[in-house]
């Protein structure tokens, strides 16, 4: 784990101190994830060989590119977790991508201003809406 990230993860760790936070997040962050993707991939940029490139894929490749700087192992885990919710997510109706997308924002804002009584990590440092997935993936596979 590159000084960076272990810095990125100590400083977001301090706004997810709480259990009830932390579960907020847990269920919040991927569903938001998800449906990002979900959402992402109505819009179609290009077509490659009959697939349909669309900002999901470019999100996903730009995200995975800064992921994999931070750390490779976790980069190559959150790249297989990303491809996986991206395959999932195109599969869902746009009006139910939407509507868990405001639950896993309503989860996250539930987490922090009932649980954590603080507001949320990204309101002072923006990076730590891209460090938030990555958090939980290390979390879940013991790397945090």
């Amino acid at each position: 784990m590159s000084p960076a990230l272990k810095r990125h993860f100590a400083d977001y760790a301090a706004f997810h101190r709480t259990p009830g936070n932390q579960l907020c997040h847990y269920l919040g962050i991927p569903l938001i994830v998800l449906t990002l993707f979900g959402l992402l991939s109505r819009v179609e940029l290009a077509s490659l060989g009959g697939y349909g490139v669309t900002l999901a894929e470019v999100l996903l490749v730009l995200v995975s590119v800064y992921y994999l700087t931070l750390d490779a192992t976790l980069g190559a885990l959150m790249i297989a977790a990303s491809g996986a919710l991206l395959i999932l997510g195109r599969r869902l109706p746009w009006t139910v991508a939407l509507g868990f997308f405001l639950l896993g924002w309503i989860l996250q804002f539930v987490g922090h201003y009932v649980y954590e009584k603080r507001s949320p990590a990204f309101y002072r440092n923006l990076a730590h809406l891209l460090v938030g997935p990555l958090w939980i993936l290390a979390k879940a596979t013991g790397r945090a």
